[in-house]
């Protein structure tokens, strides 16, 4: 089964679609990613889908730190019992 597809053409101001941009690429996606997802969850859900946020400053440390893990193919601690001795000595501070 072959898909045709169309253009969507939208006006909007030009600094809303200048910080729009920049949102999206901090996520990874491009403005017809955006519109393409968009208009995927509306007509799945049919209903406006939930807002979708750049990560906080913590999580982008988390994602980095674990992408650095993923590339070195090494995990932050030895063992599980070293991870959850981290995890105890965190929950007492």
């Amino acid at each position: 089964m072959s898909t045709q597809s169309t253009m969507l053409h939208v006006r909007m101001d030009t600094e809303l679609k200048r910080k729009a941009n920049v949102a999206l690429a901090a996520m990874g996606l491009t403005a017809s990613d955006a519109v393409r997802l968009l208009f995927h969850r509306i007509a799945v859900d049919q209903a406006f889908p939930l807002e979708l946020k750049v990560p906080n400053a913590r999580t982008q440390r988390a994602m980095a730190e674990s992408e650095r893990m993923m590339s070195r193919d090494k995990a932050r601690f030895a063992s599980a019992e070293e991870m959850f001795a981290e995890l105890e000595k965190a929950g007492r501070k």
